[in-house]
């Protein structure tokens, strides 16, 4: 293992130019960015953070997935409708496992490395149908898939760090750390760029409108007195990633019309 970190911060040193330069069309299927993780880092990685988080009830209560089967029930239903598609690289490899975050006040989803999905009660109440959550649901596990979520994160804790939370020597606080500060990473514009086109690729296969993300933005940035999401304040104008993911669904072709408010309500109404 010491030897392996010893090649992985060669690696690091070496590669440093190819994290800014190796950059691809947002839409292509393999990984859009250099990445020093492995998957399996990835894998290891995630499940430590969210071992962290469901150990934090104070910070992260998370609904009992026995006392709540119905609300579980439609994300796995909506989640798998997803990861149906054939379309993402790891469907088979990462979990997906979602975890519902009881706190009202929170508009917001996310997704730890590897895919473990955490999705905050407030947005899915604030939300109007299936298929805007489904647009919102696609962008966070692009996130994952396309393995933005740990490049971030190596490049804000350093490989080294990363590395000696997976082979169990970290700091106890780091992981904390970390877990805070999934919900308020701040991706790159092409990053949310490269989400949003996968959103649309994700739902296209589906009976979804596939630019569900679109209706999300634009319902979102229009109510008066919301506190939008972190990642609408430091990135791309949302008009311009609406005009983007419905520009994409068209070009794509997407013949999905459905949203399903009726069945959505029942997802509210199965919460606490």
């Amino acid at each position: 293992m010491l030897k392996n970190m010893y090649f992985r911060t060669f690696l690091l040193v070496s590669g440093a130019l190819l994290l800014t330069t190796c950059k691809k069309d947002p839409a292509a299927k393999d990984e859009p960015w250099f990445n020093l993780f492995t998957v399996e880092d990835d894998l290891e990685l995630g499940w430590k953070v969210a071992q962290e988080i469901e150990s934090d009830p104070q910070h992260y209560p998370i609904l009992d997935s026995a006392q709540y089967p119905q609300a579980y029930a439609h994300l796995y239903r909506m989640r798998d409708a997803i990861l149906a598609t054939g379309k993402l690289k790891y469907a088979n490899r990462f979990p997906w496992r979602i975890r519902i975050i009881r706190d009202d006040s929170t508009l917001n989803a996310f997704c730890a490395p590897g895919g473990y999905i955490y999705i905050y009660t407030g947005i899915i109440k604030y939300l109007r149908n299936e298929a805007e959550l489904m647009g919102v649901l696609g962008h966070e596990m692009a996130h994952a898939d396309r393995r933005h979520v740990s490049q971030l994160l190596t490049q804000a804790y350093g490989i080294q760090t990363l590395l000696s939370l997976i082979t169990g020597s970290e700091d106890p606080g780091l992981l904390a750390q970390i877990a805070a500060n999934l919900l308020l990473l701040s991706f790159s514009r092409d990053h949310e760029r490269d989400a949003d086109a996968h959103s649309v690729i994700y739902l296209c296969p589906t009976e979804y409108k596939a630019d569900g993300a679109a209706y999300f933005f634009e319902y979102i940035t229009q109510e008066g007195g919301i506190r939008p999401p972190a990642f609408l304040s430091t990135h791309p104008d949302p008009g311009e990633r609406v005009q983007a993911i419905r520009q994409r669904a068209q070009e794509m072709g997407c013949a999905g019309t459905q949203t399903y408010e009726a069945r959505y309500e029942q997802l509210k109404a199965s919460l606490p």
